[in-house]
């Protein structure tokens, strides 16, 4: 199996999302042919000096059909060090799925040799993502235990798969956001003494998103790991925790189409955030303090560290959030400064957000700005 800890030092998981192929759903809710990519290609510059829109190294707009694609993707992350991928996995009541053909086929095809394991995705497949209206598509329903047998025997078939990624031998399971799961306590214990029956020492399951800490079915016994989901926990969780104007982080407010920037350094003397309409403007934080937050945030015993690459969902809502102030060099170094803490720690794991996130900014793959930079700063950290 694909262990992590088998004392050969730091992993990096990247976030990977399957939305690069078109869907029937999809084409019914936003056209023929829609894929991540639209979003990606209609992405517009907001104001002076924002990066949009992001364009593929050689207009390398791929489909996720094409299973060339994946072993591209492959080969690619792990000649820079990337470990595996955590696929983001889309499962609804009766056995509805969503976006499953690409990790489908890859189970099919050792050709497409990374790691891999599953998050997920727990949410109601909706509008409001791209800033439309709150339309429910497909709403999430968990079911009882016929229900989770069935979505455990679909697990199952890539849990058993060599390239499935272990943790003690056990398959690892993201869960994005368990607050929404009313029987999370029941339905885990179901999937772990399932996990047992078929011969694994256990399942080992992790969360990613911050909101179950502050939710009343949180639970502390649950889950072996929390994941540090960037720059979403640094944002929530972790800038709450630290008082004092030094190291909070600031949120300011850009109108669309108009400069702002006078208004930073308003943001920076107060100790709250400051706000303006979300329907004449878009969120902007800034990088280095997010990553500030980031090397210096508290490591528990089952806390695995994340990081990200950058961030800007205007692609997808153009009063959505971005962070201000990436660059490659800088992504470089603190990425060494992580792998470091990581090793001196001994984290096996750093989960990245992400492989190829191209309609929220966090992505590893090649552009035309960066070309193959991103993925060198991941390599020159390892090394």
């Amino acid at each position: 199996m694909a262990e992590v800890k088998d004392g050969k030092g730091v992993k990096l998981i990247a976030f990977y999302l399957p939305q690069f192929h078109a869907i029937p759903l999809n084409d019914q809710c936003w056209g023929k042919g829609f894929t991540e990519w639209t979003n990606v290609r209609k992405a517009q510059a907001l104001f002076s000096g924002h990066d949009q829109p992001k364009i593929p190294l050689d207009l390398n707009y791929y489909d996720l059909m094409d299973d060339q694609v994946k072993i591209w993707q492959s080969n690619l992350a792990r000649k820079y060090g990337i470990f595996g991928f955590c696929y983001y996995h889309y499962w609804f009541k009766h056995g509805e799925k969503l976006l499953e053909k690409p990790a489908e086929q890859m189970l099919k095809n050792k050709k497409i040799e990374i790691p891999f394991c599953f998050c997920w995705a727990n949410e109601n497949w909706s509008k409001n993502w791209d800033g439309g209206d709150q339309e429910i598509i497909m709403e999430q329903d968990y079911g009882g235990k016929e229900e989770w047998e069935r979505h455990f025997q679909y697990l199952l078939n890539f849990f058993q798969d060599e390239r499935y990624i272990t943790v003690d031998g056990c398959p690892l399971l993201v869960v994005y956001k368990p607050e929404q799961m009313i029987d999370i306590y029941k339905m885990a214990s179901y999937f772990r003494r399932r996990a047992k029956e078929e011969g694994f020492p256990d399942l080992c399951l992790a969360f990613q998103f911050p909101a179950y800490y502050s939710d009343m079915y949180y639970r502390n016994d649950i889950f072996d790991y929390q994941i540090e989901f960037e720059p979403v926990y640094s944002r929530n969780i972790e800038s709450q925790e630290l008082p004092g104007t030094s190291r909070k982080i600031s949120l300011i407010r850009k109108f669309c189409g108009e400069e702002m920037v006078s208004f930073y350094r308003k943001c920076r003397k107060k100790k709250g955030r400051m706000y303006w309409k979300k329907e004449q403007s878009l969120g902007m934080y800034f990088y280095d303090e997010i990553w500030d937050l980031i090397l210096n945030a508290k490591w528990k015993k089952n806390f695995w560290p994340g990081c990200f690459v950058d961030w800007d969902n205007t692609p997808r809502n153009k009063h959505g959030v971005m962070v201000s102030g990436f660059s490659v060099e800088k992504f470089a170094e603190y990425m060494k400064i992580l792998v470091q803490r990581a090793r001196k720690e001994e984290k096996p794991v750093i989960f990245i957000n992400a492989w190829n996130e191209w309609g929220e900014g966090a992505f590893l793959e090649p552009d035309t700005r960066y070309q193959y930079r991103k993925l060198e700063a991941i390599k020159e950290a390892l090394e």
